[in-house]
């Protein structure tokens, strides 16, 4: 099997809608693609340049549930983009961008591990692209911008492992942080190059380590006046046990992670 490589932004449900327009504005000028009717919990609708499940007919979320739109994403050629993943098929606009896709998007308005936050899941259709998704500098900028733009609380990217690198959380941008999911063993993971071992359940990176606490509490939210977000979306922060999320919930390996980070609960050396 390939590599499914996936950015995920957890937000308040009421921005789902923005953020679908922001990602509408991201599609490549000039498809062909017939416009998609979507109905968002609430009665919202949103005309989408994108497909659901590669068929154009209505898709009505009005009572909630999972919304999976096909896209294709305009994103800036970077150095890493250039040299090992743009073809000479790509087109490369005047902006310095190309088209990326097909990236699969799973809206989930209420997931059962964080009924209080929507999740965008956004999946990498081919190995290369799962690649691309972490070595790009472009490609990661594209989802923390979605995050802070809409309101979002937390990006994460996951890479089918136990460690999961935070990209953005309560409008802070991370680099080279990550969180182990609980349950996992560090004998389970591999170092990269240069990096240092932590014993136990965690894993150094950059120095900072996150462990998921076994006595993580409920989601934490808090209204904030708003911000970078816009005066219709809904700004939120959450308490950094929220990233260890319920154990005893799967669906991905990392599922059971998700609440680590709003207290800030890092270990240094």
């Amino acid at each position: 099997m390939g590599l499914d490589y996936s950015y995920e932004i957890f937000m308040p449900p009421r921005n789902v809608g923005r953020a679908l327009t922001r990602l509408a504005e991201l599609a490549p000028q000039g498809r062909d693609t017939p416009p998609l009717r979507v109905t968002l919990p609430g009665g919202d609708q949103l005309i989408m340049p994108f497909t659901s499940n590669f068929k154009s007919e209505p898709v009505d979320c009005s009572a909630g549930g999972t919304l999976e739109l096909d896209t294709s994403i305009v994103i800036g050629v970077d150095d890493v983009m250039r040299e090992f993943f743009l073809r000479d098929s790509d087109r490369v606009d005047e902006r310095g961008r190309v088209s990326v896709g097909y990236v699969y998007l799973t809206v989930r308005f209420s997931p059962a591990w964080h009924p209080d936050f929507a999740s965008l899941q956004f999946t990498a259709a081919t190995s290369s692209m799962s690649r691309m998704f972490v070595q790009s500098a472009s490609v990661r900028k594209v989802f923390t911008d979605l995050t802070a733009t809409t309101g979002g609380v937390c990006c994460l990217l996951d890479t089918e492992t136990d460690v999961f690198d935070i990209c953005r959380l309560n409008g802070e941008t991370f680099s080279g942080e990550t969180f182990l999911a609980p349950g996992s063993r560090a004998s389970t993971i591999s170092s990269p190059p240069g990096a240092s071992r932590w014993s136990g359940t965690g894993r150094r990176s950059h120095g900072i380590r996150h462990t998921c606490p076994v006595d993580a509490q409920p989601v934490n939210r808090s209204a904030q006046s708003p911000g970078e977000a816009g005066p219709q979306t809904e700004t939120a922060t959450v308490d950094r046990r929220w990233l260890c999320g319920r154990s005893k919930i799967s669906r991905w390996p990392w599922a059971t992670a998700l609440p680590l980070l709003a207290g800030r609960r890092y270990s240094r050396a």
